[in-house]
């Protein structure tokens, strides 16, 4: 006979559970984990002519951010992962820039026409250089170097 008491069961049973809810998790939110993360899959599509948040880049080329195509001529593309925003202000020319918003450290939700929008309070930043156009933010985004190769855009 063993001496098995309840509270050893219980924290076997508590141990148990814990590794299963930390294995249940685990893949939340990386791309192609399955369905829990995304419906679909785990790719995120924007709404025509705007954007919406995303955590990673899509179809993209191994090791690179985005794919110029996913990037909306005149707006723009949130990356969470990396905590940049991508965005395209004319053709052809990609800008890049930290999504944490310049207010209260925040991250910006994402690009509305030609405006990065803050969830948080509302600031709102240029697509063009991240520029304030309406705070209650006062400093702009930092600005991040990218490398535009081809179809390819990574950060530098």
């Amino acid at each position: 006979m063993t001496d098995t008491t309840r509270r050893a069961v219980m924290l076997g049973a508590g141990g148990a559970g814990l590794a299963a809810v930390l294995t249940a998790c685990s893949g939340y939110g990386e791309q192609g984990a399955g369905d829990a993360a995304t419906p679909g899959g785990g790719s995120s599509s924007a709404p025509e002519g705007g954007s919406t948040a995303a955590s990673g880049s899509g179809d993209s080329a191994a090791g690179a951010l985005a794919k110029t195509s996913d990037i909306p001529q005149g707006g723009g593309k949130v990356f969470k992962d990396a905590k940049v925003v991508v965005t395209q202000p004319t053709a052809g020319e990609f800008k890049c820039f930290s999504s944490v918003c310049t207010h209260q450290g925040c991250d910006v939700g994402g690009v509305e026409g030609t405006d990065i929008v803050c969830p948080c309070h509302n600031s709102r930043f240029s697509i063009a250089d991240g520029s304030v156009t309406n705070g209650p933010a006062n400093k702009p985004l930092e600005e991040k170097a990218i490398k535009v190769e081809g179809e390819s855009i990574t950060l530098a």
